[in-house]
Parts: C-alpha cells; structure tokens; sequence
C-alpha cells in the first residue's frame, strides 16, 4: 500500500531541527528571534553567540545557552509567527484577521478563491492552508515587486512552491473575466476601493458564493456596503471588526494588558444571488445625506503610508535570499539571517498596520 503524500509543507514542520529550517528563538523576557539555519553558520547579538550546528539535528523545544550565558528556547515559528517576523513591503493583514476570513468566508479543502492586494502574502499562506492541496487559489497583485515578495514568502513557508496557487499580475477585473463564469467559489479583496470590482467579482462566483472585502476605514466599508446593495446581485451585507485584548500572567496579577490591538480593518461579506433573482428590499435606510459620494479616492486620503520603492527592493531582496536557503540554494556570504535584524523584538504585539 503507498504511504499517502503529505501536504505541502507539511514534511518540513516536524521532526528534527534541520538546515534551512526557520526558528524562533525566545530569551527569558519573551524578545523574539527568527533566524534561518544554516551549518557552519553563527547567530550572534551584543549578549553573546552560539553556533547554529548546536542546534541542527536536535528536536524542538530544546534551551540552547550562548557564550554569555544567556538561554534562548528554540521552536519552530507557528503561522502567526512568521508572518510577524518575514519580509514585508507591503503592510500584511494580521493573524487576527486571517482568521476571521478564513472562518467566516467558509475557505474550504478543494474551494477555488480568488484573492486581490497581495501585498507581502499573509493572507495568501492562511488561504493556502484552508483550501489544501487539492484547491486552488488565485492570488493577483498589480505591483510585480510586491508579487515578487510574496512568492518568496509563500514558498520560504511552505518549503517549495504551493501546487494550488497561481499568482497573477495585473488587474483584478482583467484577471478574473479570463475565468470561466461561475466557477469561483470565494472572493477575498484586499485594496482601496473593492467596490469598483463588485461586477466583476459576481460574474466570477459561483451562485452561493461568499464576496469579502477587507477595509482600513470606515468611510470604505460605507461605500462598500451600499454598492453591494445597489448591484442587486449579492445578499444584504454584514460587517464587523475584532479586537485582541492579551493577559498579563504573573502570579497573582492577573489583569488585562495596558496595551491592545484596538484596530487594524474591517471586514465586511455577502453572497451571491442565483443569476436572476433580485435582493429582498431592505426596509430601513439611513437618511439620503448618508449616501457616499462619486469623488475619487487616494491612499493618503484614507491614512495609507507610501513605502519607498527602496525599502521594497531591499525587502524583495532579502525574502528572496531567506527563501533561497530555506529551500536548499544556498548562498554562501557568510551572513546570518535574522529577519528581526538581529535586535531584540517583541512580535507578539501587533503594531496597528495592516
């Protein structure tokens, strides 16, 4: 009987620390570094070194002790965490976030998605692991530097190309009409103006289909929800935000953290009406001065931080060099690869970006 195949990646998240593994190390006041293994190699900081051959071979969860002294835990990054430690460009939607639209999108084994703002791929990773190995994501990107990156992120976290996904570059709406109509089963957008793509996302999906758009602004998830409601092709919307609140644990103080994840975006879904059918009217609509405007937007005027073509060049660079190793390449310059620049972080706080 042939043994069943694994999912991709799946090989490489188990069994002993190997070279081209990625870890997290964990010192005793929880700072975090993802480092690349590499033989030969060394991590260093102002506290001390150790040799990355002192952990090659050995299981997850060990205590490694650098020559200061210090001890650093040592595991393997979970999903969340490596999308807080790699590469980025673009700003990422947050874990919080992906979690959401993977549960309330129905992203299911074998599902077709469509995905829109690729940006550095957070989401893209989650939406790969729901739809599995048999599904098929399409993820397009209009900027080729942004796709660039998440290439090397998607295939730095799953150890190889993903054989459900295809990335596009260009426009969504030019994209999507290249499908075969009614074949897609989810819709997931993530840009500044997803309305603007309503009519192209419904031909796409599949009668049932789920449409979810994510959003920075609450003047975006107003125009949203009324072009879904005037295209007369898509269910009455639903919105909403999540906020995280952490715990502080010690001993007997246990309270609330003073800090919060008190924002990153909204989310808003509706489904797609059988061809033919109409929305049922809705009975309750605010008053007509609460109706959105035809004016055009631009990133600034929504908050947005340009990122300077430079800091994506570097960034490209680097995810593409991590993801080299990690897949076996291997460039020899001698340099250690700590994607948290080899200063103490802390990537368990979400610093309010997207």
């Amino acid at each position: 009987m042939t043994a069943p195949t694994l999912p991709a990646g799946a090989d490489a998240r188990r069994g002993p620390l190997r070279a081209g593994d990625r870890i997290q190390l964990t010192d005793a006041k929880g700072r975090h570094h993802t480092i690349v293994l590499e033989a030969g190699k060394t991590f260093h900081t102002h506290r001390g070194q150790f040799e990355h051959d002192e952990i090659i071979g050995r299981p997850e969860g060990v205590v490694v002790t650098n020559t200061a002294g210090y001890d650093y835990l040592v595991l393997r990054p979970l999903l969340s965490d490596f999308v807080m430690s790699m590469p980025r460009g673009a700003a990422v939607i947050y874990p919080k976030d992906s979690g959401q639209i993977i549960q309330m999108a129905d992203i299911y084994p074998g599902a077709t998605v469509v995905e829109a703002g690729v940006g550095s791929g957070a989401l893209t990773m989650s939406l790969l692991r729901a739809v599995g190995d048999h599904g098929r994501l399409i993820s397009v990107e209009r900027r080729e530097d942004f796709a660039d990156i998440a290439r090397a992120n998607v295939e730095s976290h799953f150890h190889g190309p993903h054989p459900a996904w295809r990335l596009e570059i260009g426009d969504f709406a030019d994209r999507v009409r290249e499908l075969e109509p009614g074949t897609v089963d989810r819709v997931v957008l993530d840009m500044l103006a997803p309305w603007e793509n309503l009519e192209a996302a419904a031909d796409a999906l599949a009668p049932g289909g789920v449409f979810l758009a994510y959003v920075a602004t609450a003047t975006q998830l107003s125009r949203v929800a009324e072009e879904l409601r005037s295209h007369g092709g898509y269910t009455e919307p639903q919105a909403w935000e999540s906020m995280v609140r952490t715990w502080h644990l010690e001993g007997l103080a246990v309270r609330p953290d003073h800090r919060m994840i008190g924002h990153t975006g909204f989310l808003i879904t509706s489904r797609r009406l059988a061809p033919g059918q109409t929305a049922p009217i809705r009975t309750r609509r605010p008053s007509k001065g609460a109706y959105p405007t035809d004016a055009d937007w631009t990133p600034e005027d929504l908050g947005e931080r340009s990122v300077s073509d430079k800091k994506v060049r570097r960034v490209r660079r680097d995810a593409e060099r991590t993801r080299d190793v990690e897949m076996g390449v291997g460039l020899d310059t001698g340099e250690d690869i700590d994607n948290g620049g080899g200063a103490d972080t802390d990537t368990g706080a979400e610093d309010g970006g997207r």
